[in-house]
């Protein structure tokens, strides 16, 4: 089976209608290794010493939990689970990129935030978060900084609706770009390129190598830099004076 860029096998639900079946499977298996994951460090619990899969997951729980509470104070406790569950989850998606599951023939397979679908889920779901949030705590002042000042309004305005676009769109293009420049290798590779005497193809053989190892560090970065944003976005909503 070849891979297509941006292509997907499609499900025709009802009511819903035609659906990305391999990027919900694909999710579906990264919900599953997460959850294996989390029990795996959770047992490593009832050993008296700590293993390093559990030290450094705490680091990882420790550095999002001191992100939280220095950007929202106490208040941000309770969000703590959530920015954790999140970053932990679209780490994974990011890396499920680098397993060729499509290439061998199965039904999944590839990154599912290079689905504009899955990233645009994920940023409405901050982003309805940021604004339930705010109300609760704030009620309809929470938008009193949107009038200030008042002929600024139709930019803050803009500039509060885009967010969600551009949460979805930074973690799209940063994922779809690392699989599309993996794809362009690949193929050149297997299409045996020669220029002259020189064999381009085996020159750049070495190269889809070094770019999963990029790819899982863009991955991480992003997963990182999408949990912090949705922090900082959440901090200025519930701020007092914005």
């Amino acid at each position: 089976m070849k891979e297509g860029i941006g292509s997907h096998t499609l499900w025709q639900l009802p009511l819903v209608g035609a659906v990305h079946g391999d990027t919900i499977l694909t999710t579906w298996l990264a919900m599953a290794v997460a959850l294996v994951f989390l029990a795996i460090v959770g047992s490593s619990y009832r050993t008296p010493r700590a293993g390093r899969t559990q030290t450094v997951f705490e680091g990882v729980v420790d550095y999002i939990a001191d992100l939280v509470s220095g950007s929202l104070g106490k208040r941000g406790e309770p969000f703590v689970p959530f920015f954790i569950a999140l970053f932990l989850l679209i780490f994974l998606l990011n890396q499920f990129g680098v397993f060729p599951f499509k290439a061998l023939g199965l039904p999944f397979g590839g990154a599912p935030t290079a689905d504009l679908n899955t990233t645009v889920a994920f940023a409405l779901i901050v982003w309805f978060l940021i604004q339930y949030t705010a109300i609760r705590q704030r009620g309809l002042a929470a938008y009193k900084h949107i009038f200030e000042p008042w002929f600024l309004t139709p930019i803050n305005l803009l500039e509060e609706l885009v967010r969600p676009v551009t949460l979805a769109a930074r973690l799209f293009f940063n994922i779809f770009v690392g699989e599309l420049l993996f794809v362009i290798i690949a193929s050149i590779v297997t299409a045996k390129v020669s220029i002259g005497a020189f064999n381009l193809s085996l020159a750049v053989a070495v190269l889809p190598f070094f770019i999963q190892f990029f790819n899982f560090f863009v991955g991480t970065v992003q997963a990182f830099v999408f949990t912090l944003l949705g922090i900082v976005y959440l901090s200025l909503a519930t701020a007092e004076d914005h």
